[in-house]
């Protein structure tokens, strides 16, 4: 073997290294390189033409970058890979998000954050550039403002690429709205998963997709970490028309899904949506079939379905404008009408999965990411969770207590105690502040000292918390008999002036962007009904710039709470 200083080698019929006048053109091929290492499990050499050394003049270098897109594609023919280039993804944006509410009051669900510095969005974006699916559409109708910016910032293809220095990854990301188009059709905005899909099919049949095999339909709202290619590995192997991403599930969760059932080599036969009692029974199947152990299967007899599909792109356009031309969803149309002329196959995914669908669901998967270890967690050097690039500043915390928390780059912590706790970016939180079971999305700007200085003079509040607010009470008071007979709204302060003790305070709470909440605050679901001991679970105070949706109080975005307001 030899190589030259400007590392160019030249690899032989027989195998062996030579210098850079060691082969013609017609012997060598390009081969990776970098820093003196083969890069490839595999080269295969192809039988060379007799008197290959006739011009020792010609020759082929090796350089660090593929040239040729075929040799490429030979590569992972010869790894048994399936080209991430034959696959497509559509990211659903979701509808109106009434469940979200009213953290969808201004944005769509994909663009809701999540963990301190993402927005939901960035999860199935980066599964895809993890996955090297570099070709994605996403759908959106409702509030897309803020998550067409987002995807600008975040994955523009001109931003240099996605990875970690050493291998580059470029994607070629599409926003594509709901349109009205001529024709009576043409005038309904997206009816459905189906119908979004559809409304863009010509987009598959485009010349500029004539590699595309298959179509991976995803949505916007959940939070996981998966290699789609292993989806699509599965599905090519198995001949399937369709194939459906599904959860192993136990008795506890399994009535809030929509369940299949499979036969023995995994292919769909039936579905129930949420079904309870008898009907629920009916659902198990022997999920060892999709590879869990007998132990874990008798705990996990059901099979979910994740939302994930992948059809084959022929059998989508089929079924979207000749089998199926008025059905709206996936789920619980298109797909059950479908499984007894195709073949649709069950994937197992035995990981972390959640459905970002409710406030609650929302509230528990931020502050689970504060657990230890956590189910979740978006550090992972080898599949990194992307986002915009904001050069932010390391967050700066003075004389600041910190348990079990997340917090977020940009922030300002001074002399305040943070349990339990997910703090977005750009928070400011200030002395004497006591946060616990809180998710604080932070700021989308910085507000500079003089303005602080200025808005504190006209008596207003600035961006962040106030001095010695509360979120975090958990008092007792005895709640004494007449009182407690009364189905009245008590306030914690009729409680108090009149000598109760016994008396539960709830202090869940969702603070959203750019929120300004004054000095002297005491946010705790505090008060209550006789007949409900556990807090208001529901109620509109959007006058006074909050909501109470499954007993958390979430302060608006832009929202100001006063000084000394209890909640």
């Amino acid at each position: 073997m030899a190589a030259s200083t400007d590392r160019w080698i030249s690899l032989s019929a027989a195998g062996k290294l030579h210098g850079r006048t060691g082969l013609s053109a017609r012997s060598c091929r390009q081969v990776k390189f970098c820093n003196g290492e083969m890069m490839g499990k595999k080269l295969k050499m192809t039988q060379l033409h007799q008197g290959m050394f006739s011009d020792r003049k010609k020759h082929v270098r090796m350089s660090l970058t593929t040239e040729v897109a075929a040799d490429t594609k030979l590569r992972d023919v010869e790894m048994g890979k399936t080209d991430p280039r034959t696959v497509v993804a559509v990211i659903l944006g979701g509808g109106a998000g009434t469940r979200l509410f009213p953290l969808t009051k201004r944005r769509a669900k994909p663009a809701v954050p999540i963990g301190g510095s993402y927005r939901l969005i960035d999860v199935p974006m980066s599964n895809c550039i993890n996955s090297g699916i570099n070709k994605v559409y996403i759908l959106t109708q409702f509030n897309s403002a803020s998550l067409n910016r987002h995807l600008a910032r975040a994955y523009a293809f001109g931003n240099g690429g996605f990875g970690d220095g050493y291998v580059e990854r470029s994607i070629n990301t599409q926003a594509l709205a709901a349109t009205q188009t001529p024709g009576e059709a043409g005038k309904r905005w997206f009816q459905g998963t189906a119908d979004a899909v559809r409304q863009f099919h010509w987009l598959f049949e485009d010349q500029r997709s004539k590699e595309i095999e298959d179509v991976l339909i995803l949505s916007g709202d959940h939070l996981y970490r998966m290699d789609y290619m292993d989806f699509v590995q599965d599905h090519r192997q198995s001949g399937a028309d369709i194939s459906i991403s599904c959860l192993p599930m136990d008795d506890s969760r399994a009535s809030d899904f929509g369940l299949m059932k499979i036969d023995n080599r995994g292919r769909v036969i039936s579905f129930s949506e949420k079904p309870k009692g008898e009907d629920l029974r009916a659902m198990e199947v022997d999920t060892t079939v999709l590879g869990l152990s007998r132990e874990e299967a008798e705990k996990k007899p059901y099979i979910a379905s994740m939302g994930v599909y992948l059809f084959k792109k022929e059998i989508l356009l089929n079924l979207l404008r000749w089998r199926f031309p008025t059905a709206n969803d996936f789920g619980s149309e298109i797909i059950p009408a479908s499984s007894k002329e195709y073949f649709i196959k069950a994937h197992l995914f035995n990981d972390y999965w959640e459905d970002i669908g409710t406030i609650r669901s929302f509230f528990e998967a931020n502050l689970a990411l504060t657990a230890h270890p956590p189910r979740f967690s978006f550090y992972d050097a080898a599949k990194p969770m992307y986002t915009s690039r904001r050069n932010l500043p390391p967050s700066k915390i003075d004389n600041s207590k910190i348990v079990d928390s997340i917090i977020s780059h940009g922030s300002f912590l001074n002399n305040c105690f943070i349990e339990h706790s997910v703090v977005g970016i750009r928070s400011r939180i200030n002395s004497n502040v006591h946060l616990k079971d809180t998710v604080m999305l932070g700021a989308d700007y910085y507000e500079t000292d003089s303005e602080v200085a200025s808005l504190y003079a006209e008596g207003r509040v600035p961006i962040g918390i106030g001095e010695n607010t509360r979120i975090k009470y958990r008092e007792s008071f005895r709640i004494p008999w007449p009182i407690s007979s009364f189905n009245q709204v008590l306030s914690l302060a009729f409680l108090i002036s009149h000598g109760c003790s016994c008396y539960a305070c709830y202090r869940d709470c969702i603070i959203d962007k750019n929120a300004r909440i004054g000095k002297n605050v005491v946010i705790s679901n505090s008060e209550l009904k006789a007949s409900l001991p556990k807090g208001i679970q529901e109620a509109d105070r959007s006058s006074e710039g909050f909501y109470i949706r499954s007993g958390i109080t979430i302060i608006l975005k832009n929202f100001t709470i006063k000084d000394g307001l209890v909640i």
